[in-house]
């Protein structure tokens, strides 16, 4: 690159969502910076769509900092869907001109830039708008680990899957149902028609029984997607058949004395193959991905408060 281009280069700017203080949905400024360029291995894709996460939450409060140290400011996101406009030396897979979607762990992904390693993005759908294949990645990958790898799912297994109203329920419930499971979706009244849709065969408004209380029978699994007290954790334990499984995202779950429960607490994984076939998925029509909200990326503090408040429902997407 010559001086004239690194130059022009460095005069590239883009908004992004920056946090420069961990605290309150206040810290997070949406602010000009750099734009990045794209280092050997890496892609420069402008963002179509970011996607909030409950997790963008812990790392904008400083909550995740014993597991994902994070250097101040940093630019929140971890999942995009976007167009590539510059590959780097080595990039070969992928080209200038591709939509692509992937999980980016190391953050970013709330600008109208970013840079990836291009072995984690695979082609964006195209069967959906490009913008809401910005809430595949995390949500999707984690549905898919907890279901096959975690679960081991099998077809005609009873899974009552508690929380199914949000993001990761959205692709737990249809993967579920593709895999040939009985259903049974826990989810709050203003979900309950949209997981009927998913293909959950019973439907409980967690707002009005305990899942346990009202089942008929006990279930083989459950996959538990909302955070629960200890007493829910008991009953949940309770709904599952001696020999079955308990598998929680929120966090641990400790099986009360007695139960012949296995239960497991994961973190998910970021695998592009896993990713690409949800992708395949997606464009055959198995699974639908439908978006809860689509915001201007200038408003991500007001849907931090409004996710610590309760006020969201499905997936959000921000739009640079």
């Amino acid at each position: 690159m010559t001086a004239e281009q690194t130059a022009a280069r460095r005069s590239l700017t883009m908004m992004a969502a920056r946090v420069h203080a961990f605290g309150g949905p206040g810290v997070i400024h949406h602010e000009r910076v750099p734009r990045p360029a794209p280092g050997p291995g890496e892609v420069l894709v402008q963002v179509a769509a970011a996607a909030f996460n409950p997790s963008d939450v812990g790392f904008r409060a400083g909550l995740m900092r014993d597991v994902v140290p994070l250097d101040l400011p940093f630019t929140l996101g971890a999942e995009a869907a976007g167009t590539i406009v510059e590959t780097g030396e080595g990039v070969e897979h992928l080209r200038v001109g591709d939509d692509v979607v992937g999980r980016l762990d190391e953050g970013g992904a709330a600008a109208e830039y970013v840079t990836a390693p291009a072995a984690r993005m695979v082609r964006a759908p195209r069967g959906i708008p490009l913008a809401h294949a910005a809430a595949i990645p995390v949500a999707g990958l984690t549905a898919w680990q907890g279901l096959f790898e975690h679960a081991r799912l099998g077809t005609g297994t009873r899974i009552l899957i508690n929380g199914a109203g949000g993001g990761v329920g959205m692709f737990a419930v249809q993967l579920a149902q593709h895999a040939g499971a009985h259903v049974i979706a826990a989810a709050g009244r203003r979900s309950t028609e949209r997981v009927r849709e998913y293909g959950a065969e019973q439907i409980i408004d967690y707002t009005l029984h305990r899942p346990h209380e009202v089942l008929a029978r006990p279930v083989d699994l459950v996959f538990n997607l909302a955070a629960i007290s200890p007493e829910d954790a008991t009953g949940l334990c309770r709904a599952v058949r001696p020999g079955g499984a308990l598998v929680s995202i929120t966090g641990p779950v400790e099986p009360p004395a007695g139960a012949q429960v296995t239960a497991v607490h994961f973190v998910a994984r970021n695998v592009p193959d896993q990713l690409a076939e949800l992708v395949a998925l997606v464009d055959k029509g198995v699974i639908r991905v439908d978006i809860g909200a689509a915001r201007p990326l200038a408003e991500i503090a007001a849907v931090h408060a409004d996710a610590e408040a309760g006020r969201t429902g499905g997936k959000t997407i921000l739009i640079p």
